[in-house]
């Protein structure tokens, strides 16, 4: 039963956004609790960072409690495979072998220059006080277009990151992603500049459950404080 399940946090959160993503891709009911984490109270750094591991999205689930978002799509894939989408963490060992691998590779190389811009495109230009550093800019951009090139290269022979499926590889991927692309014409061309991460990104962004969450964000898109 998906009963009981609870996330906590901000739409405009990242990775609140893919844990949203998650749920509405698996059709499972779940409540809000929106928590003000964008407040002044919390420290600039982990603004920045986008992903407070003291609990910027928490999820629970009767006695379980997890903070980390793509643990969080895992546990909902691996709870509840009959629900919803059900290739969202493949169907079988090799399919979820390659899926783990972007996972990993999402979070470890992908996730902190998107993180970065992010920051310094989307959100700095909003705030008080903060100005958008260029260099780190120009910095975390060169690493986005390397990593950027990289996934253009299998993108040519694959649909999505792990095969002809969309699943969680590409899913993760999302919240910054758009954030990047919406910013300003320098984050779109990162990925309109590539002809076949171009169409990926379409095709990702344009999912019904992806909509969903942008609709979110619209409505409680979190406070600039």
């Amino acid at each position: 039963m998906a009963a009981g399940l609870q996330v906590f946090g901000q739409p405009a959160s990242t990775d609140v956004a893919r844990v949203l993503t998650c749920l509405f891709e698996k059709n499972l009911e779940f409540e809000l609790i929106r928590t003000d984490t964008f407040k002044k109270s919390h420290k600039l750094p982990e603004f920045i960072k986008l992903r407070d591991p003291t609990g910027q999205v928490t999820f629970k689930h009767g006695d379980k409690t997890i903070v980390d978002s793509r643990a969080i799509c895992r546990y909902l894939c691996t709870q509840f495979p009959d629900d919803g989408y059900k290739k969202l963490y493949g169907t079988g060992s090799l399919e979820r072998a390659s899926i783990e691998q972007w996972l990993q590779a999402e979070a470890q190389s992908f996730d902190a220059p998107s993180s970065e811009l992010v920051f310094q495109l989307a959100f700095a230009p909003h705030l008080k006080d903060v100005r958008v550093d260029e260099a780190r800019v120009a910095e975390n951009e060169k690493k986005l277009h390397n990593m950027l090139s990289v996934y253009d290269d299998i993108l040519s022979k694959n649909e999505y990151l792990a095969g002809d499926d969309f699943t969680l590889a590409d899913l993760s991927h999302l919240p910054n992603s758009h954030y990047i692309v919406n910013s300003s014409d320098k984050g779109k061309k990162l990925f309109t500049a590539r002809k076949h991460v171009a169409r990926w990104y379409d095709k990702i962004s344009s999912r019904d459950s992806w909509k969903q969450v942008i609709k979110m964000q619209r409505e409680h898109p979190g406070a600039f404080e």
